[in-house]
């Protein structure tokens, strides 16, 4: 009997919404309706061909297993999970007749078990493995080495630079790309090197050559934390001048810094590489567009779409790229859209309240510049990580308010939002004023000066971050013991047996697909690990560095002990978050009054898991699209080591070649931003330590530890008994929405919110063929076009200005949101100071 017959309308929920059955239905008809509404529409049907594989039974064991394995999956779809739930309950609970509820379970339990139960990885990933084409051809190497060194040193000379020009991710895959298709014009010739032939072109550029190159230049594109801050600081003459400061320093500090995190990486695959839940968020639009350009999939039809990938990319690319000249040069008040300010630009509360520059950013239509609506990755977040973040950022804004109308601790002598540290005059607070001529704290000269003070909006920043780090451990260790005790029992076992293989314990098609490489020993990332950690030894006993091993052992262990929260947060949730803050804080306090330690454990602090994640998030690129295992060890080990040496080369050349190099007065905006905040936390941590700054000053700082550990922990019950009411609720990121305060506030968050209600929630529900299709390839297209543009506005225009001086420009440098005229709510006071009377400083 191929058709379904039934006297009443009936409903079967699917992953995009309601499939709505009326007097007949047929089950040729179903699948075409299925693999219609997906944009993989191929490889969806190679999923789905294969439903006569498994027995009903079958099929139910696989839906369980799934139920179980993704009952607090925030990812999953809800709509998905609610018709397992149904199928489970057994045919007489179904809304359909035995042969549908059996056809149902069965093509739910194949694409589960033969493709992925995420549509967001359907998009992007393929099942068809090829395994016959190139992934590490000579030219793919060519390529990598050429366009790591041109990205890493374009990035580096202009890291100190404001504002600051960057060669993201997604211009280097089209260098890639266009690059890639010149080299096929090459003949094919080459050699042959241990039985196997290497040609200048063995055919096609390829999906996985793409994918090889692009995940190795990632790992080299990010300009290296100690080249933006410890060096410039240590070294110039303008920070603390230290002499010692030479080659081999640089080398040994940026050598162990980058290849620390590269070794912890290895030892998190089994948690945040391997498992299905596991998602990457971050990695999809880079993976999309990549799949647009070079591969050869099907143009299929989404939602009555037929323009291709490639095609849909380019268009607005294209777009992208003009109109960035409007937001960008031509009419910069649209990216800036400060309208409700511009009423009455000198009422001190207006801007406040609804200010971008100089206040809490609460308007509705703050901007109409993808630099700005794009900043909170709208396309990329899922839909719960957007709205929580979203949540704790507007919570956050609330409180901030509260406390400068209260005038908590002095905040209303400051302007409401700023990051800048300010005297007890309301100036911003001079470091040199409280340093001996040996440039070491001196206690006389702090009394008679002042104490640091932070703005409200940095207050709330601070407290968020404290309270944030405890609540990381607590409520992953709630939630994710089963995960992290099965992932060190499996490297245990690896070690015990090292024939045995890391997919053991996985069983899904990307791990069984994955098994045909040959994997990476652990023991290959613990020698990277080894051999980083001694030159940081030698980097901290050979150099004046002031710094002991111990403390170099202990930043390390913090780094582990927070490289699983962290990384599971990133992985799930496709929010990320540094380390900076907590290595300050225990640098100060291990070392008071010392900045060099200070600025030197606070790179390993920050570098390590910040590393590791980035390593991290491209080994799972690389399981999404079956680029082996070994080759994206060696290529991020080649891009690496380039971009390290090519970053020291060209910092060395510009402090030695540019005129008043990071200079606040630099004719050619190198003042290097990055350096200065460094410098001043060195000074603020190093000098005058968390002790002044925080329990003098600020005694609720030190308690948001203890409300961060205990406010998980309600939450948590709550997920597991009311798990209906709070089952897209995630307390991390409602704390970590607070933590946006001082550099930004919600302005840079209402547009993105307005975008992932539409894309991210409405479309994937409603029209999810097009948004499989066409959202990853919108993102990475729109912030492509703006980079791509605002590279070459700065070239053409901005290097040697020439300014459009019309209302459009001027409108943003008059009033209080230029900062000019009444810039906090209280004057000081008459006597000449707020806060402690001076003698009387914590």
């Amino acid at each position: 009997m191929d058709s379904f017959s039934s006297e009443d309308e009936k409903q079967v929920s699917t992953d995009d919404g309601v499939y709505e059955k009326t007097s007949s239905f047929s089950k040729s008809s179903y699948r075409k309706d299925l693999t219609d509404r997906v944009a993989s529409a191929n490889d969806v049907k190679l999923a789905i061909s294969r439903i006569d594989e498994l027995s009903l039974d079958q099929a139910l064991d696989i839906l369980r297993t799934a139920a179980d394995y993704h009952k607090d999956d925030m990812n999953f779809s809800e709509e998905a999970m609610a018709k397992i739930q149904l199928i489970l309950q057994g045919p007489e609970a179904y809304p359909a007749d035995a042969e549908v509820y059996e056809f149902d379970a069965k093509v739910e339990a194949a694409l589960i078990k033969f493709f992925s139960p995420y549509p967001e990885v359907r998009s992007i990933a393929s099942i068809d493995d090829e395994e016959d084409v190139p992934v590490e051809s000579l030219r793919a190497y060519v390529i990598l080495v050429v366009w790591t060194i041109v990205g890493s040193g374009v990035n580096q000379f202009f890291s100190s630079r404001l504002p600051q020009i960057t060669l993201t991710t997604d211009i280097m895959q089209l260098l890639i790309y266009f690059t890639a298709r010149v080299l096929e014009f090459l003949p094919d010739v080459g050699f042959t090197v241990f039985g196997t032939r290497v040609s200048a072109n063995p055919g096609p550029w390829s999906f996985k050559e793409q994918m090889f190159c692009t995940i190795a230049i990632n790992a080299g594109m990010t300009t290296p934390y100690v080249t933006q801050a410890n060096i410039i600081v240590q070294k110039l003459d303008l920070f603390y001048g230290s002499t010692w400061v030479s080659i081999g320093y640089q080398f040994l500090l940026v050598l162990s810094s980058q290849f620390m995190g590269f070794g912890y990486a290895g030892l998190m695959r089994r948690l945040a590489v391997y498992p299905i839940k596991a998602l990457w968020p971050i990695v999809l639009p880079s993976l999309a567009m990549n799949r647009a350009l070079v591969s050869n999939r099907k143009n299929e039809i989404a939602n009555g779409w037929k323009i291709s990938g490639v095609k849909f990319f380019f268009i607005v690319f294209a777009a992208s790229f003009l109109w960035a000249w409007i937001p960008d040069y031509l009419f910069p008040a649209l990216s800036e859209f400060d309208w409700m300010t511009w009423i009455a630009p000198n009422n001190f509360n207006l801007v406040a309240i609804t200010g971008i520059s100089m206040g809490m950013g609460i308007n509705p239509i703050p901007s109409f510049d993808w630099g700005v609506i794009g900043y909170s990755s709208p396309l990329v977040l899922p839909f719960f990580s957007f709205v929580n973040y979203f949540i704790g950022t507007a919570l956050g804004t609330l409180i901030i308010i509260g406390m400068y109308y209260s005038n908590y601790r002095w905040t209303a002598y400051m302007p409401i939002n700023t990051n800048t540290v300010v005297s007890n005059t309301m100036d911003a607070f001079d470091v040199s004023m409280v340093l001996s001529q040996n440039g070491t704290f001196d206690e006389s000269l702090y009394q008679q000066y002042s104490p640091a003070f932070f703005s409200a909006g940095f207050l709330i920043s601070y407290g968020s971050v404290f309270a944030l780090y405890p609540a990381l451990l607590v409520w992953t260790g709630l939630n994710y013991w089963r995960s992290m005790a099965s992932a060190f029992v499996d490297f245990y076992q690896a070690v015990k047996d090292r024939s045995r293989s890391m997919y053991a314990q996985f069983t899904d098609p990307f791990s069984e697909y994955m098994r045909k490489h040959k994997e990476v020993p652990d023991w290959w990332f613990l020698v990277v690990l080894l051999i980083s950690f001694i030159f940081a030894v030698v980097c901290l006993t050979v150099y004046p560095t002031q710094t002991s091993v111990g403390g170099l052992i202990l930043i390390m262990f913090i780094n582990m002990v927070f490289l699983v929260p962290v990384t599971l947060l990133n992985a799930t949730t496709g929010v990320s978050m540094g380390l900076n803050i907590i290595t300050e804080l225990i640098s100060g306090k291990m070392y008071p009054g010392n900045p060099n330690a200070l600025m030197t454990l606070k790179a390993y602090g920050v570098m390590i898991d910040g590393q590791a994640a980035t390593y991290i998030s491209d080994q799972k690129a690389a399981h999404y699209t079956k680029v082996p295992p070994r080759a994206v060890f060696r290529g991020q080990i080649l891009a690496t080591l380039l971009a390290a040496i090519v970053s020291i080369g060209v910092l060395n050349w510009q402090m030695g070649h540019v005129t008043d190099f990071c200079s606040q007065l630099q004719t050619e905006s190198f003042t290097c931003p990055s350096a200065y905040s460094f410098f001043s936390a060195s000074i603020m941590f190093g000098i005058l330590g968390p002790k002044k700054m925080f329990d003098g000053l600020y005694p609720i700082l030190p308690w948001c530890f203890l409300i961060g550990a205990l406010i998980t922990i309600p939450f948590f019950f709550a997920r597991k008994y009311f798990f209906r009411y709070f089952r897209s609720f995630h307390p991390l990121l409602v704390i970590g929405g607070m933590t946006i305060f001082g550099a930004y506030n919600i302005s840079y968050y209402i547009p993105g919110l307005y975008m992932s209600f539409v894309f991210m929630y409405y479309i994937r529900r409603k029209y999810l063929a097009w948004w499989e299709k066409y959202n990853y390839l919108l993102s990475s297209a729109l912030g492509a076009g703006l980079a791509f543009s605002v590279i070459i506005i700065f070239f053409s225009v901005q290097y040697h200005p020439k300014d459009v001086v019309w209302w459009g420009l001027t409108v943003l440098y008059s009033g209080i949101e230029a900062g000019i005229g009444q810039v906090s709510r209280l004057p000081v006071p008459e006597v000449g100071y707020f806060g402690p009377a001076p003698g009387h400083y914590p």
